[in-house]
C-alpha cells in the first residue's frame, strides 16, 4: 500500500471517531434534558398540592397549630401518705452455729433430716458411748473404794477418842488417825470429780443443738470417726425464727430516722422478693450501725422478722421499704408527669381552654409512683402525664384517655418489644 491510500484510510478512521463522539454527546445532553423536565414537574406538582392545602389566609399550614394529643389525670388528696425509704437489704441468721462433736469417737447414729427445723437441745447425732461408759465405771469403783476407807478411818477415829480421854493411847496415834482421815475425805473428793468428768463426757457422746434454727446439709455420714479438732463439724444450724435483714440508707436520711427512734417510734419494714410486689414479710426496726461507711456515704440499719413462714431464707437478698413516716391528707400527683428543667420541678398544668400552662412546683416526698405537691397545684387540677414531649407554655392539646392511650402504644409497639422501648430478650438494654 502506498503513501496515499494509508493517509486515506487514517482520514477515514478519524472521521469515523469523531462521529462516534458527537452522537455520544448528543445522547448524554438528550438524558439531562429529560432529567430537567421530570424533576420540573415534580416539583411544580408539590407546590400546587402544598397550596391547595394552605388554609384561606393565605399563610401556609404549620403543623405547631395542630392539637396535641396527651393524656392528663387530676392532682388527688390522699388521706394517708406513707414516706418510705428503698433499698436493697441482705437477710442475716440471728444465729449461725456450726456443731462439731466434743469427744473423740465413732459416729454410730445421725439423728436429725438435712433441712430440718429444729429446737434448743434435740438430740442431733451419737457418738459410740462405750468407752466413756466404762471410764465411768471405774472411776465410780474407785469411789466407792475410798468411800469405804474414809468410813472405816472415821470409825477408828471415833475410837481413839474415847480412848484418848482415858489416856489409854499416845496423842500421836489419834493425831496420826485424825490425818488419815483427812486423807481419804480429799481421795473421796477426787475420786468423785474424776466421776463427774467422766458422766461429763459420756454425756457428749449425745450432741444436741445448741439453738434453734435450721440444720443445713450433712457433713459427716454415719460410722466414720469424729474428732473434736475436726475443722468442719458435724452440721451447722442456722436461727431463722425470729431472723435479721440488714440495708443501708442514705447518710442524709439517717437524721430522720433517729429522731424517729429516740421517740419510741415503732418503724414497720417490708420486705419484697425482687419484682417488688410479692411481700415476703414484715418487721421492725431494730437499731442503726454506729458509723457511716466514708466509701458509699451509708448507714446500715437493721431490722428484725417473725418469719414464721419462713419465706426468709439467710443471705437472701431482698428490696426493703422502711416506712418512715405518714403524711395526712397530702396532695399529690403522679411522677410521671413532673419535669425537670431551668425552672426547676414543673408540670404542664391542663386549662379550661384546653391549652396547657408550665406550672413550678414545690415537691414532698415520692411514694411509688405518685409525689407530694406542697405549692403550685390545688386539688383536681390536670397535670399531662403523657405527650409531654411535643408540648411547650400555650400549646393547645386534646385530651385522651391515658388507658387508651397505653393500649395505642402497645399496638404500635414492635412485636417482643416493651413499653420502655427495650426488646423482650435482652431486659437490660445492653
Amino acid at each position: 500500500m502506498d503513501q496515499t491510500e494509508q493517509g486515506r484510510t487514517l482520514l477515514l478512521s478519524q472521521a469515523a471517531s469523531s462521529g462516534r463522539r458527537l452522537w455520544w454527546w448528543i445522547g448524554a445532553a438528550a438524558l439531562l434534558i429529560l432529567i430537567a423536565v421530570v424533576t420540573w414537574r415534580m416539583t411544580r406538582t408539590d407546590t400546587s398540592a402544598v397550596a391547595a392545602d394552605a388554609p384561606k389566609s393565605g399563610r401556609a399550614f404549620d403543623s405547631a397549630d395542630r392539637p396535641v394529643s396527651v393524656a392528663a389525670l387530676p392532682a388527688t388528696i390522699v388521706p394517708k401518705f406513707d414516706i418510705t425509704l428503698g433499698a436493697l437489704g441482705t437477710v442475716t441468721a440471728r444465729n449461725t452455729v456450726s456443731v462439731h462433736a466434743r469427744v473423740d469417737g465413732q459416729l454410730v447414729r445421725v439423728a436429725f433430716r438435712e433441712g430440718q427445723l429444729v429446737h434448743a437441745g434435740d438430740l442431733l447425732a451419737q457418738i459410740d458411748p462405750r468407752p466413756f461408759q466404762v471410764v465411768l465405771d471405774n472411776a465410780q469403783g474407785t469411789l466407792e473404794r475410798d468411800k469405804a476407807q474414809l468410813a472405816n478411818a472415821i470409825i477408828d477415829l471415833d475410837r481413839y477418842k474415847g480412848l484418848i480421854a482415858d489416856d489409854s493411847i499416845p496423842k500421836q496415834t489419834y493425831d496420826s488417825q485424825l490425818a488419815l482421815v483427812q486423807q481419804d475425805k480429799g481421795l473421796v473428793s477426787a475420786d468423785q470429780a474424776q466421776v463427774d468428768s467422766a458422766k461429763l463426757q459420756l454425756s457428749f457422746t449425745q450432741v444436741t443443738a445448741p439453738v434453734s434454727g435450721r440444720v443445713g446439709l450433712r457433713l459427716v455420714d454415719q460410722g466414720n470417726m469424729v474428732h473434736s479438732s475436726d475443722a468442719n463439724g458435724l452440721v451447722v444450724i442456722t436461727e431463722v425464727q425470729p431472723i435479721d435483714v440488714i440495708f443501708p440508707i442514705p447518710q442524709d436520711r439517717l437524721p430522720a430516722v433517729r429522731r424517729r427512734l429516740a421517740g419510741g417510734a415503732r418503724l414497720l419494714v417490708d420486705a419484697y422478693e425482687s419484682d417488688n410486689r410479692t411481700l415476703l414479710g414484715t418487721g421492725t426496726l431494730l437499731t442503726t450501725d454506729n458509723q457511716i461507711d466514708t466509701t458509699t456515704g451509708t448507714v446500715r440499719l437493721k431490722a428484725e422478722f417473725a418469719n414464721r413462714d419462713t419465706a426468709l431464707f439467710p443471705n437472701q437478698f431482698v428490696n426493703v421499704r422502711l416506712h418512715l413516716d405518714q403524711v395526712d391528707n397530702a396532695l399529690t400527683i403522679p411522677s410521671a408527669a413532673v419535669q425537670r428543667g431551668a425552672p426547676g420541678a414543673f408540670v404542664y398544668f391542663v386549662k379550661d381552654d384546653k391549652t396547657v400552662q408550665i406550672r413550678t412546683l414545690t415537691l414532698g416526698p415520692t411514694e411509688g409512683e405518685r409525689v407530694q405537691v406542697i405549692d403550685g397545684l390545688a386539688a383536681n387540677d390536670k397535670v399531662v402525664i403523657d405527650g409531654v414531649d411535643k408540648l411547650r407554655d400555650g400549646a393547645a392539646v386534646v385530651l385522651i384517655d391515658p388507658s387508651a392511650r397505653a393500649a395505642q402504644g402497645d399496638a404500635t409497639r414492635a412485636p417482643g418489644q416493651h413499653r420502655n422501648g427495650k426488646s423482650a430478650g435482652n431486659p437490660g438494654g445492653n
